[in-house]
């Protein structure tokens, strides 16, 4: 076991994460906000889902205290996370299961596909899966003659339709039911051609599709939700029972997991099964939990693997403002709350991981300095919502702010010559230094009045500053400041000038 950073023990994995990400959030978002049948899906489905979330949350009186609880056991993780991976390797593997490291995206690609390859078959079933998403499994595997079946319908839908994601927990978010049938007729072999948009009809070919793939498949490829260090034992939480047929039916499991995903012990999952259910789903429990550690003779899968996937994990947790971001259960609270996300839906962050949490753990793991990602912390109203209603108390907006300033000092070093921006800075810097300085700023008041016209109201500015002209009107500046006001009707000579000093 290797790697060594910032003067923490040892830890297993030590890698530079790849996460892919598709064009800036500026562009993508601009073209999403015209799509106004998914700007209405999204609408439709996050306020649901918030609703249903505030009613069970409010059935709790201990609600915050639990997510205190959360919120300590994930720091507690992160400062203690190289003892934890090694005594969960040592549990996991003493019961039967195999581990298998892997520093970036490719090294866990080429695992998963070496193990299903000694499997001699060319088809997998698949439990829904961020980690696989993040690393581009599916691709992978496709690109190596290898078929990947998703089992979860949402996801089904989204591959069916050869879409992406939209939603880190209802991936087909931004599709309504009838969109759903037309995927459905299009894309699923053997469906009925009357097939309509009832969701119990769509369930059930659903489920009659996906039932011949979990008989015949030998290998399925699982994401976890949590990682138990004093057992071995890993969980996965669904809501339709594809999860418990892909974990007990093939012989071969293979589960790709976030070095992040590990809880001290089993007691810790009283918090996080009231904290995560309530805050996805809005439901009081899960509908199933899945539990394993490592083989049971004649019971469920007899060739355990499991890869664990830095990816950039360690150079999150290297960032003491921003390694918060890794204690994210994805239960996707701070998306339906987020007004951004709303409008622009998942599409327009061009990564797995979208919306506020995906605006900070996206350049987290693959670095502020790429185009892409220095846009993503500016796709937020900094409003707080998200950080409100994080089970495990994420400061989102805080990180937000930080990562705005690790891009703002990227810029300086790469750019001989100031930017309008640091020259508007500066000025401010001058002009609020002292009331003399401001005083002087305030007596160009009615070179505002003269821009502002017979209608009163500025239209056009130059530079940086037309982008808030493009949408609003600035209105003319008052006749005097309000300094000048006070100083001539309230304000005592004598303080005026101790003042202007």
């Amino acid at each position: 076991m290797s790697g060594v950073f910032m003067g923490m023990p040892s830890l297993p994995v030590f890698g530079d994460g790849n996460l892919h990400i598709d064009e800036p959030f500026p562009a993508a978002a601009h073209r999403e906000l015209g799509n106004t049948q998914m700007r209405a899906n999204l609408r439709h489905a996050t306020h649901t889902i918030r609703d249903k979330r505030l009613k069970v949350v409010g059935e709790l009186p201990d609600w915050e205290e639990l997510r205190d609880a959360g919120a300590a056991t994930k720091n507690q993780v992160m400062a203690n996370l190289p003892a934890l991976l090694e005594e969960f390797e040592k549990n996991f593997t003493a019961r039967g299961g195999i581990i298998h490291w892997a520093r970036d995206a490719d090294e866990a690609n080429r695992i998963v596909s070496d193990l299903i390859k000694e499997q001699e078959t060319t088809e997998v079933v698949k439990v829904k899966s961020m980690a696989t998403q993040e690393i581009g499994l599916n691709e992978y595997l496709e690109e190596q003659g290898i078929s990947a079946f998703e089992t979860d319908l949402a996801e089904l839908i989204v591959q069916l339709g050869h879409d992406k994601p939209s939603h880190i927990l209802v991936p087909a978010i931004h599709k309504n039911r009838t969109e759903v049938r037309d995927i459905f007729l299009a894309e699923m072999p053997n469906v009925d051609p009357n097939l309509t948009d009832e969701p119990r009809l769509l369930a059930m070919a659903a489920r009659e599709h996906l039932r011949r793939k979990f008989l015949s498949a030998k290998v399925a490829v699982s994401g976890a939700n949590f990682a138990l260090a004093d057992s071995g034992t890993l969980a996965v939480v669904e809501s339709e029972g594809n999860g418990r047929m892909c974990l007990t039916l093939p012989e071969t499991l293979i589960t790709v997991m976030g070095i992040e995903k590990l809880l001290p012990a089993k007691e810790d999952l009283e918090v996080f099964m009231q904290l995560l259910p309530r805050s996805s789903t809005g439901e009081r429990m899960n509908p199933y939990t899945s539990l394993w550690t490592g083989v049971t003779e004649g019971d469920g899968p007899q060739n355990v693997h499991l890869v664990m996937l830095d990816n950039g994990r360690t150079a999150a947790l290297a960032d003491k403002y921003g390694r918060t971001a890794l204690n994210c259960i994805r239960c996707s609270a701070c998306m339906n709350v987020c007004p951004v996300y709303e409008r622009t839906g998942g599409h327009a962050y061009g990564s797995t991981y979208p919306g506020p949490i995906g605006a900070i753990l996206s350049p987290l793991l693959t670095g502020i300095k790429s185009e892409e990602n220095s846009s993503l912390p500016y796709a937020s109203s900094l409003c707080g919502a998200c950080y409100d209603a994080c089970p495990v108390k994420i400061n989102i907006p805080e990180i937000l702010v930080h990562l705005r300033g690790e891009d703002v000092d990227s810029r300086r070093e790469t750019k001989k010559l100031p930017s309008q921006m640091d020259l508007m800075m500066k000025g401010a810097q001058w002009a609020f230094s002292s009331g003399k300085n401001l005083g002087l700023l305030e007596k160009g008041l009615p070179l505002g009045k003269l821009a502002a016209g017979r209608e009163k109201k500025i239209k056009r500015l130059p530079g940086i500053a037309a982008g808030w002209t493009q949408s609003r009107d600035i209105p003319a500046p008052p006749a005097q400041s309000f300094r000048d006001w006070w100083k001539k009707d309230h304000q005592p000579a004598a303080a005026t000038t101790e003042q202007e000093k």
